[in-house]
């Protein structure tokens, strides 16, 4: 019997055939690109966006998962379209000009970032997917908004969970452990997963649409989003796979007081940086930063002052920025590559 990584390298032999033999007819390789970016992205940035809504509800039917999440992907791109021109990119592919033709390692992107992605390696979706479509100026744009994301994230988490250490030990961590947390937790969890939800779509959809025309017809628009929901029921149902690792190691994230508090406060972050301006950066820096303030405040204040701990958790934060950094290095090559100019 053929074992479960071998088909996963046929099948990724298999795009990398069907990619070569496309790219060169526009119409049929932009909606290739759009599939294979709408699933890699996705996949991707899950853990960010959805990871602790999957961890604290492990025991719900992925079905359910599905229709709430779907369901606000539905009614987030049915906003989008109908105010922002029948485009559901929200303005942030303004710098970025709609391509007429494509070359093999554009649509190689998001097959690399599905083999990243099986490799448990959390990496900018925007970076790998959008910079072999952008020029110098907006690449440089990207990595500027995007370190003071980081930077922005990791201190406010710092800040945030250093004052609430001994609190939220005492009544997120112990209480989780002692008895199931109150109903209005659940509902709390799922309307900040909802707002996060929507905020990410809002920020990297772009990274999805870049591949197709930037409006839209009716027909497009419909089968672009039904194709998305059918992404989101798989993920579901598979609860993120490998890559939901990532945020399981992470200290206390599968209590859900915990991972409302961190949902919310990225959520914020996402809003603040929308509205911004409309550059795309990387939401996944931004979500490793914020989770890097907040494991160094909370192995800081440790009661029993043991070092190890710390140790411990900045190794999980080197470790994240190692992942996120080789496949920031890896976009910016590929970028470089299909654009002598850069």
């Amino acid at each position: 019997m053929i074992k479960k990584e071998q088909w996963f390298l046929y099948i990724i032999a298999i795009l990398s055939i069907i990619a070569a033999l496309v790219f060169k007819n526009p119409k049929i390789a932009m909606w290739m690109g759009f599939g294979l970016a709408g699933y890699s992205a996705i996949a991707n940035d899950s853990i960010q966006t959805l990871g602790t809504f999957l961890t604290t509800n492990k025991k719900r039917p992925w079905w359910l998962l599905w229709m709430f999440i779907g369901g606000i992907l539905v009614l987030t791109f049915i906003y989008g379209y109908f105010t922002e021109n029948q485009s559901i990119h929200f303005g942030r592919l303004t710098s970025i000009s709609e391509p007429t033709s494509f070359s093999y390692l554009q649509l190689l992107s998001p097959i690399i970032l599905i083999i990243l992605t099986r490799l448990r390696m959390p990496v900018s979706t925007s970076f790998l997917l959008l910079s072999t479509f952008s020029s110098t100026s907006t690449i440089r744009g990207m990595l500027t908004k995007t370190f003071i994301g980081y930077i922005l994230a990791f201190v406010v988490a710092f800040i945030l969970w250093s004052l609430i250490a001994y609190w939220y030990k005492q009544i997120f961590t112990e209480n989780d452990q002692k008895k199931a947390p109150a109903k209005i937790w659940y509902i709390l969890q799922w309307c900040t997963t909802g707002f996060l939800w929507s905020q990410w779509l809002m920020q990297d959809a772009a990274n999805i649409s870049v591949f197709i025309p930037r409006t839209l017809n009716l027909y497009q628009f419909a089968g672009a989003v039904i194709f998305l929901f059918l992404i989101m029921g798989y993920l579901m149902y598979i609860r993120g796979d490998k890559i939901q690792e990532v945020v399981e190691e992470k200290k206390d994230i599968n209590h859900i007081r915990s991972a409302t508090l961190i949902d919310f406060v990225y959520a914020l972050i996402l809003l603040y940086f929308k509205e911004l301006n409309h550059l795309p950066m990387s939401t996944t820096w931004v979500f490793l930063g914020l989770l890097a303030g907040r494991e160094l405040a909370l192995t800081e204040r440790a009661e029993n002052g043991d070092a190890l701990p710390f140790k411990k958790s900045l190794k999980l934060v080197g470790k994240d920025i190692m992942r996120a950094g080789f496949g920031l290095a890896v976009s910016l090559v590929l970028a470089l590559l299909i654009n002598g100019n850069l």
